[in-house]
């Protein structure tokens, strides 16, 4: 399967934080780039910014989980959120979905990144969400 690729151009360079051009993987991934370059309560972006350490669920192996995004926004009651930010398709992120061994695999593997992930974020004082395609079009 092809997925949309490539390299986005910042628009507000003062939001975005890194040192190379963040790259996308998918459409879901430009759209919610857009997003955080435009979006005016969003003061702050970064594509791939961290690595979490995690235990592989097969191997039993420390391997490395590089979440898409972290975005700095003021909410509504004017409180400054920080939250780390995967996203995948809907039909990766639960157990109904899967319909292949393999797809169990890779929903295993996401759940000890994601769960890797969450226990991160929490020591950090941040958040931690996945989102999908029904949630990333929502986000106002």
């Amino acid at each position: 399967m092809k997925f949309h690729q490539g390299i986005y151009q910042v628009k507000n360079d003062q939001k975005y934080v890194g040192s190379r051009s963040p790259r996308f993987r998918s459409s879901w991934e430009l759209t919610f780039m857009r997003m955080c370059d435009s979006h005016p309560s969003i003061i702050q972006w970064s594509s791939e910014p961290v690595r979490i350490p995690y235990k592989h669920p097969f191997t039993g192996k420390q391997s490395m989980y590089v979440p898409d995004f972290l975005m700095i926004y003021i909410n509504k009651k004017g409180k400054k959120i920080a939250e780390l930010i995967e996203i995948k398709p809907k039909k990766q992120t639960t157990l109904e979905s899967i319909k292949s061994q393999q797809d169990k695999a890779n929903y295993l593997i996401n759940r000890s990144k994601w769960l890797a992930a969450g226990e991160w974020a929490k020591r950090k004082g941040i958040r931690f969400r996945v989102l999908n395609e029904d949630s990333i079009y929502v986000i106002k």
